[in-house]
């Protein structure tokens, strides 16, 4: 890329929001989880829609491509360039204003660059709830969040992040800025544009606003902790809890033995809730908003028919706010004790709830058949069908090494199990450059003709993310 270009770069960035020594533009350069490490030609740190815009209009017209970058915390170098160095970065971070909150419409708009605690904080101040929930979101953007989809704790019920949106305002490719920032609930007026921009992952244009759902905050919240007879039991007992409790139940995530003593062994100032060992672990949260209802007493005859049922051999029910976090933070320390005890090949698959026990079976004896020693560490959102069949390496050998040699494998056997139950090989982390030759593998040729149209039409030359999704 020549000298001129980057001067003329400069021309439409102020100094400020433009960065191009070494040492400023590193941190943008590495994904999350360092798989991924690339060069680019810039980054740019935008301001306003209106200068997003100015950007991308001249990169366009000289052909550069451009990679948006949100918090940076995602699990599949979906924000990070390519090796050739010739990429603009697009950071959106400094486009991080509330535009609006209308308490009466129940909405919210919000720039792209705002992390989402700051969105949920927002919501909070006026007595109203911004659902999305990740152990990532004091850090992760929610541009980042609408353009993967974000799933997090609260899908089963509250849905996607992409179930949270009613308006966008999306710059695309050639610099045009498409005006979708609409509150409207009910608009039946043709093709429903801004879902084409909702997972995309930023191939098809940036994301720079969003018209959110905001709902009642929640006047009563209970919390507790279950050992389930095994995970066929933990299955039912989420139905039975969604029809006891009148479909109350925000969270119901699941631990593993495996995954629970990773934490409790890597995590300082970390205790299992009971005093005997159980195999399988459910954390559940109920809430309710308006006028008080007696969440505990229906928790309370949930467990005396879950037991009876021989759903659960043993519950625990917070009675403080401390305690709630010390349950919550067992979940939570999860992947941060799979690193400190040597990473894991990480999947995010989801099958139909009904199918996930057999998934766990299936997929358990097929990677054991080829490496019997490895270490399981299994936890994710039961509610919504989504695991996170992770893989620790066997703890006799170098954990890097076993990755480098075995993680393609050990992820074919995974995923082919998942596919074979009709499930989907990413269920809330997208698909990034990670997972972009898995996709052509498995999605039908219709579903891809039609994606391979969709780019060619909003991105006719190919500027957007390029390497990503397709």
């Amino acid at each position: 890329m020549s000298a001129e270009i980057l001067v003329e770069l400069r021309r439409c960035c102020p100094p400020t929001t433009f960065l191009t020594t070494p040492e400023l533009i590193a941190p943008y350069l590495v994904d999350e989880r360092a798989l991924f490490h690339g060069r680019a030609l810039a980054v740019a740190l935008p301001e306003t829609t209106a200068a997003v815009s100015e950007l991308m209009r001249f990169c366009y017209t000289r052909e550069i491509p451009m990679v948006p970058q949100g918090g940076n915390t995602g699990y599949c170098g979906g924000a990070t360039p390519d090796a050739s160095g010739v990429a603009m970065i697009i950071a959106l971070s400094r486009l991080n204003r509330i535009r609006e909150i209308d308490p009466s419409s129940f909405t919210l708009t919000a720039e792209a660059g705002l992390t989402l605690a700051d969105v949920q904080q927002a919501a909070a101040r006026h007595q109203l709830l911004f659902p999305l929930s990740m152990g990532s979101e004091a850090s992760c953007q929610i541009g980042g969040n609408l353009s993967t989809n974000a799933g997090g704790l609260a899908v089963l019920r509250y849905g996607m992040a992409r179930d949270l949106v009613l308006g966008l305002e999306v710059v695309l490719p050639n610099g045009e800025i498409w005006d979708g920032l609409t509150a409207l609930r009910k608009d039946n007026t043709g093709y429903d544009i801004k879902q084409l921009f909702l997972g995309a992952e930023g191939t098809l244009g940036v994301i720079t606003a969003a018209v959110l759902k905001l709902y009642p905050a929640s006047t009563q919240r209970e919390t507790a902790w279950l050992a389930a007879v095994d995970l066929s039991a933990a299955c039912a007992l989420l139905g039975l809890a969604r029809r006891l409790l009148n479909d109350c139940v925000t969270s119901f995530e699941y631990l593993s033995l495996a995954a629970l003593e990773l934490v409790l062994t890597q995590v300082p100032e970390t205790r299992c809730p009971f005093a005997q060992v159980y195999a399988h672990h459910v954390l559940l949260e109920v809430s309710v908003s308006g006028e008080s209802s007696d969440l505990r007493r229906g928790l309370l005859k949930l467990f005396e028919v879950a037991e009876r049922e021989q759903l659960v051999l043993d519950a625990v029910l917070t009675e403080t706010l401390a305690q709630r976090a010390d349950l919550w933070r067992l979940r939570e320390k999860i992947p941060a004790a799979e690193r400190a005890a040597g990473g894991s090949i990480k999947h995010d698959v989801s099958v139909a709830i009904a199918g996930v026990a057999e998934l766990v079976d299936r997929a358990s004896r097929a990677v054991l058949a080829e490496f019997p020693a490895v270490r399981f560490s299994l936890y994710g959102h039961l509610g919504d069908g989504n695991l996170h069949f992770n893989i620790l390496a066997p703890a006799t050998v170098d954990a890097l090494a076993f990755r480098a040699r075995n993680a393609e494998r050990i992820s074919m056997l995974v995923h082919t199990q998942a596919a074979e139950l009709n499930g989907s090989f990413s269920a809330e982390h997208g698909v990034g450059q990670l997972k972009r030759d898995l996709l052509a593998a498995t999605k039908s040729p219709v579903a891809l003709m039609l994606m391979r149209q969709i780019k060619q039409t909003l991105d006719p030359k190919g500027l957007m993310n390029p390497g990503k999704v397709l």
